[in-house]
């Protein structure tokens, strides 16, 4: 990434960012900007304690802005320095801490893999081994979509993100063995939008290969080759996105645990902590942060 991009990243929020790394006081401040169907956009900073580990459904493509920025993944401690971005695949474990007392900022994409698998064509999805992109090498134009995470983002610009994801992940891909068969795509669309409009009822596994055509192995192995995690994996993010909502209109955990169709208050909390590396209390507690 070039002095520009960083430069240009000064918009947007990032005053508070700072304000809240050079206070030193523990904690973390989360802020979404505007997002659209299938993307997030997210700035965060972490002082202290930073983020269990974790793992998500979602493409998680981002850049440090400002300290140093570790993680653990595949193994292996990662470091990211400001200018650095970081491609994190779905359904891979990780954590997020400050790599020094000052702690780190960064801004993020989470990106849907089925927008991915759109812009791919049907080909099985890119994958990217080493996770840290070094800013020498990260001359890429997702840099603008980061810049202003609240400009508001119509269907030509969702597209031309999602393009521009597709093309960083490629570039950036390695080759991986057994990966070239064709996917029935159609058939997985329709099992991923029978979960996605109703993820409070639990789908029979023959409901699913009735819906899909396939045998239960051919479905799970699909379905994983073409959006990045299992249909139950699947399943429970969209429960807890319904959880999310309903936290932020000032719903109770309980409640916003049943009505999303968890068994009670502390499954839903476990599986929120495995999903975003925060208790549900401590992720409210970031977006209510100065």
């Amino acid at each position: 990434m070039g002095q520009r991009d960083d430069d240009s990243s000064e918009s947007g929020g990032l005053g508070g960012l700072r304000r809240h790394l050079a206070g030193g006081a523990g904690g973390h401040r989360l802020r979404f900007g505007s997002g659209t169907a299938g993307i997030e956009r997210l700035e965060a900073s972490l002082v202290g304690e930073g983020f269990a580990p974790h793992r998500h459904d979602t493409y998680a493509i981002g850049v440090t802005l400002a300290g140093v920025q570790t993680f653990r993944y595949r193994g292996e401690l990662r470091h990211c320095l400001p200018g650095d971005w970081h491609v994190l695949h779905p359904d891979e474990v990780h954590d997020g801490k400050p790599g020094t007392e000052e702690g780190f900022g960064y801004r993020i994409l989470h990106v849907d893999p089925f927008l991915v698998q759109q812009a791919l064509g049907g080909r099985p999805l890119p994958f990217v081994a080493d996770p840290v992109v070094r800013r020498r090498e990260a001359r890429s134009p997702l840099a603008a979509c980061l810049r202003d995470i609240d400009g508001p983002l119509d269907d030509f610009e969702r597209i031309d993100m999602t393009l521009l994801v597709a093309d960083m992940l490629e570039r950036h891909s390695a080759a991986r063995p057994g990966r070239r068969s064709t996917l029935a795509l159609e058939a997985l669309s329709r099992v991923r939008g029978l979960i996605a409009e109703d993820p409070v009822t639990r789908h029979s596994i023959e409901e699913l290969e009735k819906v899909a055509g396939l045998d239960r192995w051919a479905l799970a192995r699909q379905f994983r080759a073409a959006f990045g995690t299992s249909p139950t994996r699947f399943r429970t993010m969209r429960q807890l996105d319904r959880v999310r909502r309903l936290l932020i209109g000032g719903t109770p955990p309980l409640e916003a645990a049943l009505e999303a169709g968890f068994a009670d208050q502390s499954h839903m909390t476990r599986m929120f902590k495995r999903t975003y590396g925060l208790t549900p209390a401590a992720w409210a507690a970031g977006l209510a942060g100065p």
